[in-house]
């Protein structure tokens, strides 16, 4: 059995124009081994959910600096339960007030990264959370 590459959906949701974060993040995780799709720029919540369960990623990374974060993730989230994609790990990298992570956490966050967040940091966490699967050879 042979352990197939992590898969991260990398996204930038909603009419943010900055994507040097989320580009620079794809960059790392592809470098530590991990398959990447960027989906670019001005991403729904439904195009994200769509191409993550395409994909079948194990995780979703979303850059987001335009603080609509509290209106997009739960959307998302949401939306990854009305698909029964729940087990897809969903991070968030960005500028987060820091009285707005809880509630994103308890709609289905599992970590947030703010700005200066060290790559390895974001590369471990994805690691040791992704659920192994195994490929059959």
């Amino acid at each position: 059995m042979a352990t197939p590459p992590i898969r991260v959906l990398v996204a930038k949701p909603g009419l943010d124009g900055h994507d040097r974060g989320a580009k620079i993040i794809a960059r790392a995780l592809r470098d530590a081994g991990m398959e990447v799709i960027y989906t670019g720029l001005r991403q729904t919540p439904e195009m994200i959910v769509s191409a993550a369960i395409q994909e079948d990623v194990d995780c979703i990374g979303l850059s987001i600096l335009s603080g609509a974060h509290n209106v997009i993730v739960p959307r998302i989230t949401a939306l990854l339960r009305q698909q029964h994609a729940e087990d897809i790990l969903l991070v968030l990298g960005g500028t987060i007030p820091d009285e707005d992570q809880p509630a994103l956490k308890q709609s289905g966050v599992s970590a947030i990264f703010g700005p200066g967040t060290p790559l390895e940091t974001t590369i471990t966490y994805i690691r040791e959370n992704i659920k192994p699967r195994t490929l059959a050879l």
